[in-house]
């Protein structure tokens, strides 16, 4: 999160510079704060999500039907809880963070670390998810068509949130280093 110094001649604010990334002119704190208020969007939509699908995880082993689980199931069920756990550890860790170093002028390290803490989130939702289907369906379905079925929604969990973003990356990239303006 470098900043561009603004040049000599420069009749803007002091200390402003133009982003080589999204080409705005903010200086670093204005940049963190809006980088901040960005991910705290993102990350009201994943812990929503997170939320409700940790509830009904954790409702699940109260059912009276839980106790007809083979040990196989049961430890997919226990795998995924603790996988909801860590989903839920890693979404939420972000407020938490930035909550102790609030007033300590560190925002842009802050901005990273959440949003390294939202990548490993994201990737342990995709693994939750996964996990869930799975459970789900071998009680549904009780045969391999579940293995299947779960394998086709992990690699359209896995195109919609890794492999379209990271294509738009290499096209814009390319762009880029073309000499197109972005």
């Amino acid at each position: 999160m470098g900043l561009t110094p603004a040049s000599e001649g420069d009749g803007e604010r002091g200390g402003i510079g133009a982003n080589p990334h999204s080409g705005r002119r903010e200086t670093e704190a204005e940049r963190a704060d809006r980088q901040w208020g960005e991910l705290l969007q993102e990350l009201r939509v994943a812990q929503t999500g997170v939320q409700i699908l940790f509830g009904f995880l954790l409702a699940v082993v109260f059912q009276p039907r839980f106790a007809d689980l083979s040990t196989v199931d049961r430890n997919i069920y226990v795998v995924t809880v603790m996988l909801g756990s860590a989903t839920a550890a890693s979404l939420i860790g972000p407020v938490s963070y930035h909550r102790l170093l609030t007033g300590r002028r560190m925002k842009p390290q802050t901005v990273t670390w959440a949003s390294r803490l939202t990548k490993l989130g994201l990737a342990l939702l995709f693994c939750t998810m996964c996990s869930t289907l799975l459970l789900i369906l071998r009680v549904a379905l009780h045969n391999v068509v579940a293995l299947w079925l779960v394998g086709v929604m992990a690699l359209w969990f896995a195109v919609c949130w890794f492999v379209f973003p990271l294509w738009a990356i290499a096209r814009d990239n390319g762009k880029r280093d073309a000499g197109e303006p972005s």
